[in-house]
């Protein structure tokens, strides 16, 4: 059984029926070319578990023969491979989403980073690891999907997981989805000024917020990344944020039970920051560049406080106040509900 305990240090002490197995990339033959051989178009098989258990641990790393150039035509592979993970032979997957993206960085760039559940370990986060808790009741299929047009890659990977002698009730599936909007669809500065049209305006619904999560069931959110391209070239004021997060649960109206009050304060920092930081729950990989230029990325995680949900949830954040600006949003949502079909 997955048992009343979780992993903490305070549970350590307590004796556990469970089974530890893993899957990896490692040489049938004895050798040491512990990978797999991932070609353009070809989907891999990682691990296709029989169960009940739980996935407590995913480790990985991509590399090739080669260094990709900047104007490579696979440069962006990070975001050209896909993780695929199935529970119990349900007719569609729980998880699709770009690597990269999946464990905590957008725009198919790595960087070194901490988080409780999501970390890019040195060098350069090259080493990627999710430690993101996945029970399921029967099956559990694991799978990379190439989109690479022309480059193969060396796909190297650990999975860790336990064994159970039966299933237990109330655990739900965990989840992740990938967004993206490029651009948003914000509106012309025309003739205002640049203080009316970057702080000023209303949103009194919060159509045409940017959607991090859309699902119907029940359920509990624990957390996203968002990834934000600066598409604004401009040398006044150029922050990307302000828009508030508003996160609509069980088909609710305006104003929603959790509103926020922008977009940096949903991500725990504070006042238009412009520097890296990662903490357990929240931080920023990428900071961009001068006056907030270029690639952004943002992680906050609900681990201490989910957000629950009976039938269903919505989580929006405005692009820019009352979604003025048009920037290249991208996103993933974490989250654990009841399995569809």
């Amino acid at each position: 059984m997955y048992g009343d305990y979780g992993s903490s240090l305070r549970d350590l002490p307590r004796l556990r029926d469970s089974k530890r197995r893993r899957a990896s990339s490692w040489d049938r033959t004895g050798g040491n070319d512990d990978r797999l051989t991932i070609r353009p178009g070809e989907t891999a098989v990682l691990a296709n578990i029989e169960g009940p258990g739980s996935i407590n641990h995913i480790w990985c790393t991509v590399a090739r023969d080669s260094a990709w150039g900047p104007d490579e035509v696979d440069g962006d592979y990070l975001r050209k491979l896909i993780l695929r993970i199935t529970w119990d032979d349900s007719s569609q997957p729980s998880v699709l989403v770009p690597l990269g993206d999946f464990f905590g960085v957008g725009h198919g760039k790595t960087v070194n980073f901490v988080s409780a559940p999501l970390q890019m370990s040195p060098q350069d986060g090259k080493g990627f690891n999710c430690w993101f808790h996945m029970p399921f009741a029967s099956r559990a299929r694991v799978e990379i999907i190439s989109e690479l047009s022309a480059a193969p890659v060396f796909f190297y990977y650990y999975i860790d997981y336990e064994l159970f002698d039966g299933a237990q009730d109330g655990l739900g599936y965990f989840h992740a989805s990938y967004n993206r909007q490029n651009p948003t669809d914000g509106v012309p500065q025309g003739s205002e000024t640049l203080r009316q049209y970057q702080v000023e305006g209303t949103n009194l619904s919060g159509d045409g917020n940017y959607v991090v999560l859309d699902t119907e069931g029940k359920g509990h959110y624990v957390g996203c990344v968002v990834s934000i391209r600066n598409l604004r070239d401009s040398a006044e004021w150029n922050w990307y944020g302000e828009g508030d997060d508003m996160i609509f649960i069980d088909g609710e109206p305006f104003p929603p039970s959790l509103h926020g009050t922008g977009t940096e304060d949903y991500f725990n920092t504070a006042w238009c920051p412009s520097e890296a930081y990662s903490a357990p729950y929240h931080g920023i990989t990428l900071p961009g560049g001068s006056n907030w230029s270029g690639e952004i990325s943002l992680y906050r995680f609900h681990i201490e406080d989910p957000i629950t949900f009976f039938r269903s949830i919505r989580v929006t954040i405005e692009h820019g106040h009352a979604n003025k600006r048009s920037d290249d949003w991208s996103s993933v949502a974490y989250w654990y509900q009841t399995l569809k079909g």
